[in-house]
């Protein structure tokens, strides 16, 4: 049960998928932030709301921070980059996920053969992004800035999106290219692309009317 648990999913766990968990997180805050005054504390009440993590298909760079200029995205985007390590994708990791969000097609199907009662909840990145735009916010449970709605509000955005990708494959476009050992321009081109779902995203949660 709440708070709504997104697992971010690419190679090595210090790049893309940093940036995706640090900037989704700081994208649901900005959303918080607009939260009456007297209700709890943006970051804290934010915290209850979503949980934002990541993990990598291979385990070559555990315990690492985040890539530096990954970080300095996601620093200059209003994020956080400390208290990051970076770890080995596990299957707990997927049980305990709302969504699965994947840098690229291939981690996605890691990820289903992992888990396979996963596939409905398990999108790449940039598909995910791409069929937000058919979901109707109307269709989906009142938004309110509680741990029970906004879980009970993802969840049926994750089941609509589900719906709408049918049996279509991800489109090459929707993998996020890999930036490491790339200089910053790569970097700031994936963040984004990065930012191009996870902001959409974080607006159907907590609509400005909430």
């Amino acid at each position: 049960m709440p708070p709504f648990t997104v697992l971010h999913v690419c190679m090595g766990n210090i790049c893309r998928s940093p940036m995706a968990e640090r900037l989704l997180a700081a994208a649901i805050r900005q959303r918080v932030a607009a939260v009456p005054a007297g209700a709890a504390p943006p970051t804290a009440l934010a915290d209850e709301l979503l949980h934002s993590h990541s993990a990598g298909t291979g385990g070559w760079h555990a315990g690492e921070e985040m890539n530096p200029p990954a970080a300095r995205q996601v620093r200059a985007r209003g994020g956080a980059d400390g208290g990051f390590q970076a770890r080995k994708l596990r299957s707990e990791h997927i049980d305990a996920a709302e969504l699965i969000l994947t840098a690229t097609s291939d981690q996605q199907e890691y990820v289903v053969a992992l888990r396979p009662d996963a596939v409905d909840r398990t999108f790449v990145l940039g598909e995910f992004g791409r069929l937000l735009s058919a979901i109707d916010p109307a269709a989906l449970p009142p938004a309110s800035p509680t741990p029970d709605a906004l879980y009970a509000r993802g969840s049926a955005l994750v089941a609509a999106v589900n719906a709408a990708r049918g049996d279509e494959p991800p489109e090459p476009a929707d993998d996020l290219d890999d930036p490491w050992g790339r200089g910053d321009q790569c970097f700031s081109r994936v963040a984004d692309e990065i930012e191009d779902t996870v902001r959409p995203f974080a607006a159907l949660l907590l609509p400005d009317s909430v």
